[in-house]
């Protein structure tokens, strides 16, 4: 067994969010002892709030960068994206992760929370995606197993891993595929709630679509603020070409949302002037097609800060449309009022700190980043020498 040599590096930074993390730790057990209706604004109207509508369905939309990157990297074979592939998977484990931890708080009776494992309900959509967040979680765990043990030498378990890797990898796209869309499905049966701007039988289809078209623009944003904390040079030829894929796949969900929409017949009510509409239109013209051309001018998308922005755009789209999915489009037919508590606020903060503390923690101890001589900019995240990072 080889010296490990873990390192954590403290900042004022990190210390908050550490402060955070402590005060949504104390905030979900109490939570946990007098129950929902303590501490959050739901009701049986409002039954899901932000840790459903943000930190889960936003939390697996983002983390769509791991199963869009293994389907291009490993199944494609695209070995130029092979350098943003363990930071990809990285963020998708962990924002899974953080998924799972949201579900389990969302849990009325959180004590039966093992109890799908046992009483299979496959009838219900729910279950099925329970199942393969669960399974997915999983699998990336024993992923990221191969790296956990680059750094841990256990010979005999890496090589079991390394024979079991393939079919991990394959499970790895299935799966995620399969919640993605059983997510959009959840809202299929809301056909006279969801306002039909948002309610289509296809939304399934622009659930998945939109995660995997959104996973190059997140390991954009994630590459580039790790470069930047650490000292290193961006991937932006990386970027720049991953830029391909996002611009395609997005044009092919623009289209096909016009087309769904006038076979329909409720294209018009996109230009009513009412609150729907107007945020209809923000999500489609500010983060769908503003980044669409953006990523189609050669002199915006080979610039850092110009395939950035775009990408920006794109990942602050698809929080847009899940958060016009759960509430703007539910709104008028649910009646009654929601909005979360300072407490809920707390607890989705202090998940997300917690993922950014897993994420520097991790990073500075794992070969995640590809190997680079180091250059020192005076940021207070620099990594010491010898670690990829």
């Amino acid at each position: 067994m080889q010296k490990r040599n873990w390192s954590f590096r403290i900042t004022w930074f990190r210390v908050l969010l550490i402060i955070f993390v402590l005060i949504a730790v104390g905030a979900a057990i109490y939570r946990f002892i007098y129950g929902l209706g303590s501490i959050t604004n739901l009701n049986d109207r409002w039954p899901w709030g932000l840790w459903i509508g943000f930190d889960l369905l936003c939390g697996i939309a983002l983390a769509g960068g791991g199963f869009s990157t293994a389907l291009i990297v490993h199944v494609l074979h695209r070995e130029k994206y092979l350098p943003i592939a363990r930071a990809a998977l990285l963020t998708s484990m962990l924002g899974y992760i953080i998924a799972l931890a949201s579900l389990f708080l969302d849990i009325g009776r959180w004590f039966n929370f093992w109890r799908p494992f046992f009483f299979w309900g496959y009838h219900s959509v729910l279950f099925e995606v329970f199942w393969c967040i669960a399974l997915y979680t999983t699998v990336q765990v024993l992923e990221f197993g191969d790296i956990f043990f680059e750094k841990v030498h256990c010979p005999p378990l890496k090589k079991v891993l390394h024979f079991f890797m393939p079919f991990l990898l394959i499970i790895g796209i299935v799966l995620p595929t399969l919640h993605q869309s059983s997510l959009g499905s959840l809202y299929v049966v809301a056909v006279d709630k969801l306002n039909p701007l948002w309610w289509s039988m296809i939304i399934p289809f622009f659930f998945v679509w939109s995660a995997f078209f959104l996973g190059p623009a997140m390991v954009t944003i994630e590459g580039t603020l790790a470069a930047r904390a650490y000292g290193r040079k961006p991937e932006l030829p990386v970027f720049e070409s991953l830029t391909k894929v996002t611009l395609w796949m997005m044009i092919v969900y623009l289209i096909v949302k016009v087309i769904d929409l006038s076979y329909r017949g409720v294209l018009s009510s996109a230009f009513n002037g009412s609150f729907e509409s107007n945020m209809f239109l923000i999500e489609m013209i500010v983060f769908v097609i503003l980044p669409i051309i953006m990523y189609a001018i050669p002199g915006i998308r080979k610039k850092l800060w110009g395939v950035l922005t775009a990408s920006i755009l794109v990942v602050a789209g698809v929080i847009f449309n899940r958060m016009n999915v759960v509430f703007t489009g539910m709104a008028k037919s649910v009646g009654g009022h929601y909005f979360p508590t300072v407490w809920e606020f707390v607890i989705t903060i202090g998940m997300w700190s917690a993922l950014v503390l897993l994420y520097c923690f991790i990073v500075e101890n794992f070969p995640i980043l590809p190997k680079e001589e180091h250059v020192s900019h005076g940021s207070g995240f620099a990594s010491k020498p010898g670690v990829h990072a």
